[in-house]
């Protein structure tokens, strides 16, 4: 294989979006999007049972990288997912780990 898996310019760009899902609380806002669509900020809360502030500072962390989407209506403030490539990302995330952990099993066997 003679090309890296990232070119050296764009490292940092990437290395920025996997540290931005790396946050549980933010996969668990990603998912409450993906199931109820677009949602006010209270509406996340709720949903989570994250608190106002943490919920309000991922959304505003994932909206300036480009994973969601932001609108202002009066005092509400929705959000909705903004990358079409989340979910292959994590689907093939988690293929990955169930097929380790099929492997595990198999050596404990």
């Amino acid at each position: 294989m003679d090309r890296p898996l990232v070119p050296p310019d764009e490292i940092d760009a990437v290395a920025r979006r996997f540290e931005v899902l790396g946050a549980p609380a933010r996969l668990t806002l990603l998912n409450a999007l993906q199931e109820h669509g677009e949602q006010a900020v209270g509406a996340l809360v709720e949903a989570t049972g994250l608190r106002q502030s943490n919920v309000s500072k991922h959304l505003g962390t994932m909206a300036e990288e480009g994973l969601l989407v932001r609108r202002r209506e009066g005092v509400h403030v929705y959000y909705a997912l903004d990358d079409p490539t989340l979910g292959a990302l994590c689907m093939l995330v988690r293929q990955r780990l169930r097929g380790e952990e099929h492997e595990r099993e198999e050596r404990r066997e």
